[in-house]
């Protein structure tokens, strides 16, 4: 059938159709996109007038990005056209009337917000602008913010990033705290929650969201930016000179330049400032993009497709902003330990024979050298899946060729597939079964596979992101394994390289080849060496997946190697990568070139890829491409030697570059071989860091500036890097020179090679490094783990190991060490490995097993220690097998140099796997120095008038007047018999008396030794032929000694000139104890004694307020004499303790008591040593041996006295305050915290309830006050009142307080000999008859108000008599009451000594000859307290004064008000006293005093609370919110929070202040406190039975952590994380704003008490969310709690069923106990009233024991709601109680797969909990 013509008309008509459509087309697109100069989506032609900033050049935004700008076309736009002569700065840049608008916004919760946006009315830049987007944001984690813009209309291509879809959102943090939201134009602003400085500020430039551009601007901080990749960076840190870099995967030549490489990396880190804080941002976008830095700072981020998916990444260190963003993309694969070593490869060695030969040379120069690749030259053809049978014939064999010698076999694989037959015409199989199984990428219509280029010809290329590629691939590969074995897969090309432009026929022209705006990417053509953008790949268009290619093919090869390899490691290495491939893959920096400039450009590239994730990598060494000269080659062996993937690898056509090329012998092979073998000897060392990078994310090879961020050099060093924290790499990066500029960190530093410590820091230095040489150093603080090295690590692996130990400036250090079989997968995860911490304290080294899951076939030993920057030969070393006695050292395995300061210690053979401590003795230095003279102003001539030394130090506190070495005394013999040990001892009189003439020193004193038990001792120093002041404090001790040595942990010896006491525990030869040191005085109101202690860490002396748990030993001096003082920074408050617990670098702990009520001071100083200086008395010390630190305490208290058993009421919460102006507002709180509902049992009346603050006197503001107590208690509530001691003795009535104690003769007088007065004060207590004005100031009003004082002797039995009936009378007479609180009995007076202030009799005493640094010590002893002539009498009838016992004061009032509350009230009750004393615990609690409002007095609390503790007081707590000052509101509900789960829980502030209790604030305040008091009453019972074994075994109750973990290190320092019992750990929030804690979870299972999950993490820190309306609590696995439901009181609490929360151990098992009483009864324990219970769990069965049962009806309880935590993700289906009578209940289970948590109502059963039951659960497998 011939073709029809058309006429003339008909052609003229088709034409003009045409040109009408096109016309309407034209507009119609106008219209719909906004082109240029119309408004998008608008009618109208109305012209936009850009709003034009007028703001700095830096922060201009280009709005005109392509090419061709001019002020015509950059009007069209609706931009701003300002010219200027510099080109890189925007001439046409956004006004501010750009962007979208806020339309709605809505926050479902705090964590989330969603708004949804519209484009505002403005031209497109390049059309199809979408007009309504989506905003969503999110505070994931604590660290990790996430926000989204997206089209609100339309699915648009989103990254299906494996790692970030599998991770559960954990929403927490307060967003607004965070993140704001600017609505028109719309912007956000991401801050940092701590300071609110803003890290991330859109609001500088509008956002562009079109179909095919979207852009993003962002101010920064500063600078300091690092990351976005891949490129050559010449630098590490960026270049923010307006310099633009694309990001789009190609394979390209890193030559330098500023385009695009390998991988897509839309990262950046940001370190803000010399603080550390960094942030990160993370654009998970996978379309072509580019990212402009300009000077502002700031950043544009323009893509051309997807969504704009950020991610914000916080932290404290840019360190801790990597690990963040590990956590997100996933954490790095840990590499087979064989991939460590070192690797040879080429491209077209031409034969295997010839790959032989290069193994050969290497092996024969004893090269190490673990790995031969073989590039593309094995495929025939450059087929993949095949092998050249012609020239790599005996390939199949090559791999045992290889195993012979210990080596590995890498080969490589491309992903195009040629579509040509193989030779012979033989079909290409791989080929044709990829075509069956429709494994390839198509082109635009999906069905036909894409055709293009690569080296084997015609390929086509799979599509790694279909399933069926991904089947294809992986049977390919297992095909290929059995033909070729080998041991890991290199993939390349995989960008994916095509050497056609885009496919054979090339690409259509559309809007994916072709897209409105083409980034700045290598040629500036999308589809350039690469595929059609509009090809077809199961994820979407190559468009929007491209730059996934090779990280798809990673995903596919993971599962060929899992096929292959099975539970063996092995290794994938890839040339294309995205976010997220190091959880799978290593990389290497690409096609690089021989020259200079790639060798430096190297250490960047690196630095970057541990940024992104990546941390096995490195650069071909020698360069890829071109010839490399031998000075080159050699010098980036030595660098290449400290590269995680140390690959020496070169190109086609060029000369061989491996280093036995170079010649046997050459300096090239001598240097590397040298620097090979340091690498192979550190091998463990780096197989660590991996580990460290695979758990927490920590990088490998780490910038300097991650370690040294406060110093603002290190911020650009790029030519050098570390590996980990401890290892400085300095190489040669330039031709011709012995000599670089290094910069050398502020920190200590030794010479690897030469172990000699560099004298310089914080500084660029000069460093000679002639042609052989590197420069690496290790840093002070390091522990290294070692191997000696061999030729592959095959048989490095077999060879002893060893430690390198680097001291740092306070003669520290750590390190661990990860070892498990090298090769298979999982041994992490599985527990399958060892792991140690290294430490180094007080001069001894512990090797800590903290992980002993694999026992190595090779028996490995440690067998060497070498460590560095050991100041002097030491005088012995010992090694202690953990658990075994301790060894010492014979001179033959020590070696020391003194010119370069290292021990070598050889032969020691110690086990892998064991835990061990290694001690070296030094000889003295000037920490040992002791002082002679602790008063201020000291010189030389006053030193030597004491027979001192005067000698100054360098060493800043160190004392420049110091004793002598044989100053003290001296004895002739000691009688020692099998209880103990007397000595008679003499002053050396070779010296002049101790310097304080008005303080005779006594010449012979007598010495007592005692062996009470096996675990206690004491010693005694006293004068013989004076009966001096001995505390009268009864203590109980065993009624006959130890007498059997074997039983006992300690030995004592005595040693002489000086005379001095040493206690060593014989388990570990520790020497805990040692006087044997120059400076022993006794003198009459002056004694001092010093010991060496065992190590620096120590705990306990009080009461003042310590900034650490942990002692600080820098020569801190710290007095003890009891005194109304606020709690303040080296102030003496109001009790003393004289007790410390000391804990040895062997993780025993033992305790010392002074047993001295005297006025004294100690001091603390880094030797260790330990200085005793009290005024007057004897020298009673007792120690106790523990050797736990929980035994410690109960040891102790086992000698002062277990503490008292306190009500079950008075563990619930209380309110107080002082200033309630009358009875009502008492009353309007009760019922405000009645209808809020919060838990409250105990209110207070502080001396306002007083008239005129008289004791026992009730003021008539408060005469309902009896009826509203009668009604509170009537209600379940409990009542306290206060009293104060001083009685006033100005009464113009009859008061018969004063009255009946002047009768009785109660109060302190005079001596007689001096007076027969009374000796006056002047406290609380008001004239009669007056008006007080309050406006005058303070002393004034205490002169003309105040009534004077008389203060009751509690010592004498006549006083507890009188106390006890005026308490009678009050609670008979006029009010009840259930507890007392008694106050200001340090004893505390407002004037000084006496009313007048001249206190009678010896002056000496108010100022004795020495003064402790006392608050206001320079106003004497009598400063606000009584004149120390004072006379009191004890209840023997001596008399003493006041000098003496006046710390002795609180503990003689307490046990008087505990048996007249106990007597009066015929209930337990509670008493709470400020003043203690050793004992003080038997009667009362303590509260820590009038502590202020401010944030530093939360985490303080904690550690005066961890103090009483240890002083046997268990019932404390501080005054929640503070009692000074004005309460803030964040801070008070974080103090509500941790007040919560203070022992004593109480409220109280001061007067004129503004209320703080709970329902003062507003309903949220009240809603938080009210949900965390319901927490803290849940668990009442577990606290009461802490109460009760505190009260029996004298456990603690509040705990510090290193009491349970004290075999890790990290819990010795931790003092803002406490315990309750062993099994709750409290970790509050402590400081304004914080919104997570960083908190240390010990190394056992943890749940997460609001959520019951295992935490799955142990023995590290961990970031918690702490939202403010949470605090952090976790149960410890193995431990079960008793709970029950909550009331508003105990009273109703205590009726409800008996819970339990069984947390299940690893090994599914736990324990626990119960105690219950009737909450109040006198004595019930010792009567036996009460019952006792076990529980276990174990094997899906929990059972209670019933050890003691004597329990009343009315206190029976029923079991109720039982939840075992860890009861397994198998659905358990079956639950069987079985009751004491054997009746077998069935019970239907609540089980929770994800949690894992089981729970089991037994309540309908009505099972009694004091009788035995058993429950097993049962699952349905």
């Amino acid at each position: 059938m011939g073709r029809r013509r058309f006429s003339g008309l008909e052609m003229t008509l088709t034409v003009l159709f045409v040109l009408m459509t096109v016309t309407a087309i034209a507009l119609i697109t106008l219209y719909f996109t906004g082109e240029p100069g119309v408004k998008g989506g608008e009618t109208t032609t109305e012209k936009f007038v850009p709003q034009c900033p007028n703001i700095p050049q830096a922060e201009r935004v280009d709005c005109f990005p392509d090419a061709g700008a001019s002020q015509l076309k950059c009007e069209q736009r609706g931009c701003c056209w300002s010219p200027l002569d510099e080109r890189n700065v925007p001439w046409c840049f956004f006004p501010t009337n750009h962007g979208y608008t806020v339309e709605s916004v809505e926050q479902p919760n705090p964590h989330v917000m969603k708004a949804n946006l519209k484009r505002m009315s403005s031209p497109s830049l390049f059309g199809a602008d979408i007009q309504e987007l989506a905003f969503q944001a999110e505070m994931q984690t604590d660290n990790r913010l996430h926000f989204k813009i997206y089209d609100a209309q339309r699915q648009r291509f989103e990254v299906p990033q494996e790692h970030i879809s599998s991770l559960k959102s954990d929403p927490s943090g307060t967003l607004s705290h965070t993140l704001e939201i600017t609505h028109k134009p719309f912007g956000l602003t991401v801050r940092r929650k701590e300071n609110k400085k803003a890290l991330f500020d859109t609001t500088m430039a509008p956002l562009v969201f079109a179909d095919q551009y979207l852009q993003l601007s962002a101010k920064l901080p500063s600078h300091n930016i690092y990351g976005l990749g891949e490129h050559v960076h010449q630098n590490f840190r960026h270049n923010t000179d307006w310099r633009t870099w694309p990001i789009f995967t190609r394979d390209a030549f890193p030559n330098g330049g500023t385009h695009n490489l390998y991988g897509h990396y839309p990262f950046f880190l940001c370190l803000e400032d010399n603080s550390g804080k960094s942030f990160g941002v993370f654009l998970l976008n996978s379309n072509a993009m580019e990212v402009t830095l300009q000077p502002a700072p700031a950043i544009t981020y323009r893509t051309i497709g997807g969504v704009l998916d950020f991610y914000i990444l916080f932290g404290d260190t840019p360190e801790q902003v990597v690990q963040e963003f590990l956590e997100l993309i996933g954490k790095p694969v840990i590499p087979p330990y064989w991939a460590l070593g070192f690797q040879l490869s080429r491209w077209d060695y031409g034969s295997l024979s010839e790959v032989k030969k290069t193994v050969e040379r290497n092996r024969a120069v004893d090269l190490p050298y673990e790995i031969q690749y073989t590039d593309i030259d094995y495929m025939e053809d450059k087929k993949d899946f095949t092998y050249d049978k012609v020239n790599f014939n005996e390939l199949p064999q090559f791999a045992e060729y290889l195993h012979e010698k210990g080596q590995k076999y890498i080969l490589i694989l491309d992903p195009a597939i040629a579509t040509s037959k193989r030779a012979g015409n033989a079909p290409y199989e791989s080929y044709d079964r990829g075509t069956q199984k429709n494994a390839w990428v198509t082109t635009s219509d999906g069905k036909t596979p894409l055709l293009g280029e690569v080296w084997p010809g015609e390929t086509v290329f799979p599509d790694y992101t279909s399933q069926n590629c991904i089947d294809w691939w992986v049977d390919e590969y297992e095909r290929l394994y059995k033909e070729i074995k080998h041991d890991a897969l290199w993939i390349d090309m995989n960008e994916v390289a095509n050497f056609k432009k885009g496919s054979t026929t090339g690409c259509e022209d559309n809007n994916l080849n072709y897209p409105p705006y083409t980034p700045k990417i290598l040629d500036e053509v999308m589809y350039s060496k690469t595929l059609c953008m509009d090809a077809k790949q199961a994820w979407g268009s190559h468009y929007d997946v491209h730059s996934l290619y090779g990280y798809s093919m990673v995903l596919a090869t993971e599962k060929a190697l899992q096929r292959v390899f099975g539970g063996n490691r092995t290794l994938m290495l890839t040339r294309s990568s995205f976010p997220g491939v190091g959880k799978y893959s290593g990389h290497w920096l690409g096609d690089n070139a021989a020259n200079w400039n790639d060798i430096k450009w190297a250490i960047p590239g690196m630095l970057e890829f541990s940024l992104f994730g990546i941390p096995y990598i490195g650069a071909d060494i020698c360069g890829f491409f071109d010839n490399s000269t031998e000075e080159l080659c050699r010098r980036w062996m030595q660098v290449g030697a400290f590269y995680p993937f140390s690959r020496n690898h070169n190109a086609q056509g060029y000369e061989p570059q491996d280093p036995a090329a170079y010649g046997a012998g050459s300096t090239l092979v001598e240097s590397s071989k040298h620097y090979l073998r340091i690498r192979y000897t550190l091998l463990p060392y780096l197989y660590t860091l991996f580990y460290k990078a695979h758990t927490t994310g920590e990088t490998v090879v780490r910038p300097v500036m991650h370690e040294f961020f406060s110093d603002s050099a290190t911020w650009t060093v790029d030519r050098q890097f570390l590996w980990g924290k401890h290892l400085l790499i300095t190489p040669v990066l330039d031709p011709g020179v012995n000599k670089v500029e290094a910069y050398i960190p502020d920190a200590v530093w030794y010479n690897y090679e030469t172990m000699e410590r560099l004298a310089d820091r914080r500084k660029p230095i000069d460093m000679y490094l002639p042609g052989d040489k590197l420069g690496l150093h290790i840093r002070g603080g390091a522990v290294l783990p070692t191997q000696r090295p061999e030729v592959t690590t095959t048989y490095s692996r077999r060879n002893p190991m060893g430690l390198i130990v680097a001291l740092d400036d306070n003669n520290q250090a750590a390190g661990e060490l990860f070892w498990d079989d090298g090769d298979s997968r999982d041994t992490v995860k599985n527990g399958n490995y060892i792991h140690y911490n290294f430490s180094v304290i007080d001069n001894m080294l512990t090797m800590q097993v903290t992980n002993a899951g694999y026992r190595d076939p090779n028996n490995l030993k440690f067998e060497d220690i070498t460590i560095l920057g050991v100041p002097s030969d030491p005088v012995s070393v010992s090694v202690t097998l953990v658990g075994s006695g301790a060894t010492v050292l014979p001179n033959s395995s020590i070696q020391y140099n003194e010119t370069k300061q290292v021990l070598f210690l050889h032969g020691l053979s110690l086990t892998l796997g064991e835990s061990y401590f290694v001690k070296w003795e030094l000889p003295a230095d000037d920490s040992q120095r002791f002082d002679c003279y602790p008063e201020e102003n000291a010189d030389e001539a006053k030193c030597k008038a004491r027979g001192c030394i005067w000698k100054p130090s360098a060493l800043e506190q160190v004392p420049w007047c110091f004793y002598p070495k044989d100053y003290g005394y001296t004895f002739t013999a000691a009688v020692e018999t099998n209880s103990g040990m007397t000595v008679d001892i003499t002053r050396n009189k070779k010296y002049r008396s101790s310097g304080r003439p008005e303080s005779p020193d006594i010449d012979t004193l007598h010495v007592e030794i005692r062996y009470h038990s096996g675990d206690l001792l004491q010693f005694k120093i006293m004068d013989p032929t004076t009966d001096r002041y001995e505390v009268p404090v009864p203590l109980s001790l065993p009624a006959a000694p130890e007498t059997d040595e074997n039983k006992r942990l300690y030995k004592v010896l005595v040693s002489n000139n000086p005379f001095g006491i040493q206690v060593i525990r014989k388990s570990t030869g520790t020497v805990i104890w040692d006087s044997s040191v120059p400076g022993f005085t006794f003198s009459d109101l002056f004694i001092q004694v010093s010991t060496r202690l065992s190590s620096q860490f120590v705990y306990g002396f009080g009461e003042t307020e310590h900034p650490t748990y942990k002692h600080n030993l820098n020569y801190h001096t710290w007095g003890m004499f009891s005194k109304d003082q606020p709690p303040g920074y080296k102030m003496n408050c109001y009790g003393v303790h004289p007790f410390y617990m000391g804990l040895e670098t062997t993780a025993d702990a033992h305790g010392v008591l002074l047993l001295n009520s005297n006025a004294m001071d100690v001091t603390l100083q880094p030797a260790p040593a330990l200085t005793y200086r009290t005024l007057g008395g004897i020298l009673d010390f007792y120690m106790v041996l523990g050797p736990t630190p929980e035994m410690v305490v109960q040891e102790y208290t086992a000698l002062i006295g277990r503490p008292v058993l306190p009500a079950y009421w008075s563990l619930g919460f209380q309110l107080c305050r002082y200033g309630y102006a009358n009875d009502s507002e008492i009353e309007n709180l009760y019922k405000d915290m009645r209808a809020a509902g919060i838990p409250y049992d105990v209110q207070y009346a502080d001396i306002d309830y007083m008239d005129r603050q008289l004791d026992f006197v009730l003021d008539p503001e408060f005469s309902r006050l009896p009826a509203l107590v009668d009604t509170m208690r009537g209600e379940g509530m409990r009542f306290i009142f206060i009293l104060d001691p001083a009685i006033s003795g100005n009464e113009t009535v009859y008061y018969p307080a004063f009255v009946r104690g002047k009768e009785a003769d109660v109060f302190i007088k005079w001596p007689k000999n001096i007076s027969d007065e009374i000796v006056w004060g002047k406290v609380w207590p008001d004239y009669p008859n007056v008006n007080v004005n309050e406006s005058l100031d303070w002393d004034t009003q205490v002169e003309l108000y105040r009534a004077y004082t008389a203060f009751p002797d509690f010592f004498r039995p006549t006083t507890a008599a009188w106390w006890h009936q005026e308490i009678k009378d009050f609670y008979d007479k006029t009010m009840k009451f259930d507890g007392l609180w008694i106050d200001m009995n340090e004893p505390a007076s407002f004037v000084h000594g006496t009313v007048g202030g001249k206190c009678l009799g010896n002056p000496i005493l108010e100022n004795p000859p020495y003064m402790p640094p006392l608050e206001s010590k320079h106003l004497g002893l009598n400063h606000k307290t009584l004149c120390m002539n004072s006379e009191q009498i004890l209840s023997d009838g001596k008399r003493v004064r006041h000098y003496d016992v006046h710390n002795l004061y609180g503990w003689s009032h307490t046990k008087p008000t505990y048996d007249a509350l106990l007597s009066v009230t015929g209930k337990r009750g509670i008493v709470v006293t400020r003043s203690t004393y050793p004992s003080s615990g038997k009667w009362a609690g303590h509260w820590l005093g009038d502590n202020f409002a401010s944030w530093d007095q939360l985490y303080k609390s904690i550690i005066g609370m961890m103090e009483f503790s240890l002083f046997g007081i268990p019932y404390t707590g501080a005054d929640i919110c503070g009692f000074f000052n004005t309460a803030e509101y964040e801070m008070c509900l974080r103090w509500m929070q941790l007040g919560a789960f203070y022992p004593y829980s109480r409220n109280h502030n001061g007067k004129g202040s503004p209320r703080q209790d709970p329902v003062s604030w507003n309903a949220t305040f009240a809603n938080i406190s009210r949900d965390v008091l319901n927490i803290r009453y849940t668990l009442l019972p577990y606290m009461y039975t802490l109460m009760f074994e505190a009260h029996t075994k004298g456990s603690t109750v509040i705990r510090p952590l290193l009491h349970e973990f004290v075999n890790d290190r990290t819990t010795w320092d931790i003092y803002k994380q406490f315990l309750w019992g062993p099994a709750l750990l409290i970790t509050p929030a402590l400081d304004l704003g914080a919104r997570s804690v960083n908190g240390y979870v010990p190394n056992t299972r943890w749940y997460d008490f609001h959520t019951a999950k295992d935490i799955g993490v142990r023995g590290q820190m961990l970031n918690m969310p702490t939202p403010l309306d949470h605090i952090n609590l976790h149960i410890r696995g193995g431990h079960i709690l008793p709970w029950q439901k909550p009331e508003n009181t105990t009273y109703y609490s205590r009726r409800n069923p008996l819970g339990l929360i069984v947390a299940l151990s690893d090994n599914g098992t736990a324990q626990g106990s119960f105690f219950w009483d009737d909450g109040e009864g006198i004595d019930t324990v010792e009567k036996g009233q009460y019952l006792l219970t076990t529980f276990t769990a174990e094997s899906n069965t929990l059972s209670s024991k019933i050890i003691h049962n004597n329990l009343a009806l009315a206190d029976r309880l029923i079991l109720g709601v039982v939840k075992v935590w860890g009861a397994g993700s198998v659905k358990i289906t079956q639950v069987i109680l079985t009751d004491s009578a054997g009746v077998m209940h069935p019970v239907t289970p609540q089980h929770d797969l994800t949690t894992q948590e089981l729970i089991i109502d037994a309540t309908p059963r009505s099972v009694r909990v004091d009788q035995p039951f058993t429950i097993v659960w049962r699952t349905s497998a």
